[in-house]
């Protein structure tokens, strides 16, 4: 399922996350930015997860990307294929870890991005972005790319919410 390393657009580089990242996923994490991400505030369960992030790449060659700007490597933000195996879909996630980058349409170029590598590239039929309720944000996003409300689809808890994007490409 390898699906190559980079991603480029015309602002960002997408590369496989690195454990020189931990700093700014941990950052992240203990920040109240967090909120709707299970293992906000708990610095053992962010560990983990970042270690997740990591092994996702190892087993199946894809992950979420690293985003950083095309002049700094630093991770502003993971997006991307997210498909563990207890997960029901495939999805396409997004956090941005800086706060200096929210509002200027990084998420947007990055997961615009990283759909269509996901349906041309990964051959993908569907993909759906899991979210909590409450952020909004998320779904200001999600609905930005396309993605609406799928009431009849399972997430990975009782309570999230399931937004479905369309085909980059149109109807396949």
């Amino acid at each position: 399922m390898s699906s190559g390393a980079r991603l480029q657009t015309d602002r960002l580089i997408l590369r496989p996350a690195r454990p020189d990242d931990w700093p700014v996923y941990r950052d992240f994490m203990m920040s109240e930015r967090a909120q709707y991400l299970g293992s906000a505030g708990d610095l053992g369960a962010s560990w983990k997860t970042f270690a997740a992030e990591l092994g996702h790449w190892e087993i199946y060659g894809v992950g979420m990307w690293a985003v950083t700007m095309r002049d700094d490597d630093k991770i502003v933000g993971l997006v991307g294929p997210w498909t563990p195996p207890h997960w029901p879909e495939n999805e396409i996630g997004w956090m941005m870890l800086s706060a200096e980058t929210e509002g200027k349409g990084i998420a947007a170029e990055a997961a615009r991005a990283t759909l269509t590598h996901a349906f041309d590239v990964l051959g993908w039929e569907t993909a759906v972005s899991y979210i909590w309720p409450g952020n909004d944000r998320s779904v200001r996003l999600a609905e930005k790319l396309g993605a609406v409300l799928d009431r009849d689809a399972v997430g990975p808890t009782a309570d999230t919410l399931v937004y479905r994007h369309p085909h980059p490409g149109g109807s396949k």
